[in-house]
Formats: structure tokens, sequence, C-alpha cells
């Protein structure tokens, strides 16, 4: 046997041993996966619970005589409706499950009306007069589907609503009895649906208000850790390591302001179920889903500003560590207090409180008076060295490198227009050849930029975000007005874990009309 073969044979043991290996270890690891993800939130046991329950109570339908002798084979719509319609939030099953009910009811008695008219005629007309209908009902229907109303709020039901017509529609010329078809599929899609929503309302509900409420929680204080871990790595003894841009999706503080920007469908779908649901509060204030989305694109804004806060930690151009130290404790005071007051507005949404406006307000003032007390004490570091030359450093580096070009040898013929366009546009590229990476590096030495510069665009985000905040705090007092949140009292404090992660949003998938 050659040693090639001898080789192959090896490599290919090796990888069935381990192979083998993994295939042992998969049961456990697939174990520590689900354990892992009922503790991370309970609720999903629950519901898997709540689901099973539901489908072997419509299936009593099917395993019952009595029940079955009533409802007949049109049972396995009851079976099809718990499987589309029972969704995590009781807000999600309550617009689909009416959704679903009013557009079959709908489509059966508009079905039934022109079965009714067909009948009188002959069998040719009912033909005709059935695919005119089908027609005319599945273009407008389809048609009225872009409205941005009907298709944010009913789309559901209307899309159910075609369905149901066709199918009664259509099968009224072959079947006798149309009306028992139309009452047995009405019958069991109401037993589901009622099912459904009976199980979401009263067995361990799960609101979508409650989670839209949480999450913009979890989103203000995945602002304030991202903000405070900025800070506190800008001004760290240890110099920065060349981190790159594409491996910030394992920085804790790209996942923290994430959350946020990646926020905005997820509240909408949240607000709109929560409009669907009653009002099961102590005090039955009518849920504000409008003011939270409102609240959630405030601090996607306020988010893009610590999107560019977390860019000053990847910048090429940075400023010494000595330099940085001089403004540490101001600009360190400086976020500690915007992160306070985001804490303070996290827990009074959490609380269903009023903001305390000391808090807001003076600890603010004080913390920017210090910031740019501190900048004024040192005014030439921003000026940067006295160098009348730097503008004819530059000059002359430039037209150093277009007689560098002029000079190059041409082997092409002037006198061919073809050839004069290659030698321009070869021109083209060696000059972008020549000046990116020159330029890029050379010239902006040559310039002799302050040392403060970039420290200087990162102080002015760093207030930027103190302006955005107003901004925050205007719509969460309006948000505390609306929900008829309680009046803050001295006593009052505020108790929050930074360190938990944000819980996980759990939407209705996209599923089929059946």
């Amino acid at each position: 046997m050659r040693l090639t073969d001898t080789m192959i044979i090896t490599n290919h043991s090796k990888k069935t041993q381990i192979s083998m290996e993994k295939m042992k270890t998969y049961p456990g690891y697939i174990c520590q996966k689900i354990w892992k993800m009922g503790r991370d939130d309970p609720r999903r046991l629950i519901h898997a619970f709540k689901v099973g329950l539901s489908l072997t109570l419509v299936s009593l339908l099917y395993l019952m005589e009595p029940l079955f002798k009533g409802v007949g084979q049109n049972a396995i719509w009851a079976v099809m409706t718990v499987v589309v319609v029972l969704e995590f939030t009781a807000g999600a099953t309550i617009c689909k499950g009416l959704n679903r009910g009013f557009g079959t009811l709908l489509a059966a008695v508009l079905a039934f009306l022109f079965e009714f008219i067909a009948r009188e005629y002959g069998k040719v007309f009912r033909a005709v007069f059935i695919g005119a209908s089908v027609f005319l009902i599945g273009a407008s229907t389809t048609f009225l589907r872009f409205f941005p109303k009907i298709k944010k709020n009913y789309d559901y039901g209307v899309l159910i609503f075609l369905l149901t017509f066709n199918l009664i529609t259509v099968s009224s010329y072959r079947v006798d009895d149309i009306l028992k078809l139309a009452r047995g599929r009405m019958y069991t899609i109401a037993i589901g649906s009622g099912v459904c929503i009976l199980m979401s309302l009263f067995i361990f509900p799960n609101w979508s208000g409650e989670d839209l409420h949480n999450s913009t929680v979890s989103k203000i204080e995945g602002l304030a850790k991202a903000i405070e871990d900025c800070v506190n790595k800008y001004f760290t003894d240890e110099e920065e390591s060349d981190t790159e841009i594409d491996n910030t999706t394992d920085d804790r503080i790209y996942k923290n302001y994430k959350a946020v920007l990646d926020s905005k469908s997820t509240d909408e779908t949240l607000a709109l179920h929560a409009s669907w649901e009653p009002r099961h509060s102590m005090h039955c204030h009518k849920f504000p889903c409008q003011q939270y989305v409102k609240l959630g694109g405030v601090l996607r804004h306020f988010g893009y500003g610590v999107v560019a806060l977390h860019g000053c930690l990847q910048t090429e151009i940075r400023t010494p560590r000595s330099v940085r130290l001089l403004f540490k404790d101001p600009c360190i005071r400086l976020s500690s207090e915007v992160t306070t007051a985001l804490m303070e507005l996290a827990g009074s949404i959490r609380n269903r409180r009023h903001c305390s406006p000391e808090t807001l307000t003076e600890h603010l003032q004080q913390a920017l008076q210090n910031l740019n007390t501190a900048l004024k004490s040192q005014p030439r570091l921003f000026l940067g060295p006295n160098s009348p030359n730097n503008t004819s450093k530059m000059l002359a580096f430039v037209a150093a490198t277009a007689r560098q070009r002029e000079h190059q040898p041409s082997n092409l013929k002037p006198d061919s227009p073809t050839a004069f366009d290659r030698k321009l546009k070869s021109g083209t590229e060696a000059e972008k050849r020549v000046l990116r990476p020159t330029l890029s590096k050379l010239t902006i030495t040559s310039l002799e930029f302050s040392e403060a510069l970039p420290f200087a665009a990162f102080v002015a985000l760093l207030v930027e975000l103190v302006a955005r905040l107003d901004l925050v705090i205007d719509e969460v007092e309006e948000l505390g007005r609306v929900a008829c949140f309680k009046e803050f009292k001295h006593g009052d404090q505020v108790v929050v874990d930074v360190e938990r992660q944000t819980p996980e949003i759990n939407l209705p998938s996209s599923t089929g009309a059946e």
C-alpha cells in the first residue's frame, strides 16, 4: 500500500472519530440550550403548555362522538385556527382571532348572498356569475390591502375574508347545501378562536403592553450603560488596542445601543397588539401605545449620538493620554450625570411615576459648567502649534506630485484620439493611486493638527448627548402625563439592575392564511 493511501485512511479515521465524539456530546448540548431557553424566560414554557392544552381541547371535536356528529369534518378548521391564531401575547392572539372571526363571518354572509342570487337563474348564468364575483371580490380585496391603515390593522382579516369567500363560492357550484358548509366553517373557527382568546386572557396572560413597557425601560438602561462604558474606556490608562470595526458585534457597548437602533419594527408591532388588549390594570387607564412608539423614536435619535461617541474609541487619529487625563474628571462626571438621568427616567417608567426634577436639571447643569471651565483653562491646547508654513507645505507637496505625473513617460501615440482618451483615463487612475495613500497620512501630518482635535470631537458629542437628553425627558414626561403616572415623592428610591440582559421580545411569526 502506498504512503498516500495510508495517509488518506488515517485522516479519514481521525475525522470519523471526531464526528463520533461530537455526536456523543450533541444531546447534552441540546438539553443545555433548552434549559437555558426556559430559564431565561419561563413564559415560553408556559406558552408551549397553553398551545398544547388548546390543541387538546379542540381535538375533542374529533375524538368525542357527540361533538363529531354535530360538527363533522369541519372540526379540522378549529385545530388549524388554534395553530395559527394562538400567539405569545394576548394582544397578538386577540388581533388575529378577531380578524379571522370577522373575516370568516363577512365572507360567509356575502358568499351566501351571491349564491342566493345565482340560484334564481340557469346553470350557465350561475357559473358566469360565480366567476365574475370571484374576479370582482378578489381584485377589489387585493387592492384594499394596499391601504396603509388596512394593511397595518386588518390585513390578516382581509386575507381570511378573501380565502373563505372563494372557498365557499366556488364550492357552492358543486355542493347543494351551501348554508351548511358556511355554517360549519363559522362554528369551528369561532370555537377555535374562542379557545385561543380565553386561553390568552385567563391562563397566565402575557400582555403586549407590558412587553413594550419593559423593553422601553431596558433600552434606556442600555443607552445609559453604553455611555458610561464609552467614557470610561476612553479615559482608561491603558493604550487603546487597534480594534477593527467589523469586530464590534462582540462589544458590550455595541450590544447595548444596537437593541435601541433595531427596535422600530418591534415597537410598532407591540403597540399595534397592545391597542387590541382590554384594560387590565388596577386603575383601568388606557394604555398609551403610540406614546411609547414616539418615545422609541426619540431614543433612537439619542442612540445615534451614542454610536458616534463609540466611534471615537476606534478613530485612527488619537489624542495622547496626557492630554485626555487633563479633562478626565469633568468628562466622567458629566457622563455620570447623563447616566444617572437616564437611569432615573428608566426607573420612573418602570415604577409608573413622574421623574425627579432635581436629578434631571441641577446636577447636569453643574457638570456642564465644570467641563466648560476646564476647557477654558487650556485655551492654547486646541489651537495647535504655531506653524505658518502648514499651508505652504501641503501646496508644495501637491505641486510636486503633479510635476511627477507630468514627467511620467507614455508609450501611446499622441495623434490617436483613442490613445488620448486612454492616457487621460490612466492619468486619473495614477492620480488616485498617488493621492490616496499619501493625503490620508503625510498631508495630515504636514498640517500639524492640534493633538486635542480628536478629544474636541469627543467632548462635542458628549455635550450633544446632553442636548438630546432634553428631548428624551420631554417624551418621558409626556408619557407620564398620558399614562397617569403617580406623582414623584422625595422618599422614592430607584433600584436599577443595569447588568441584566435585555429581554427578548416574542413577536408573532409570519404564517399562512390557514
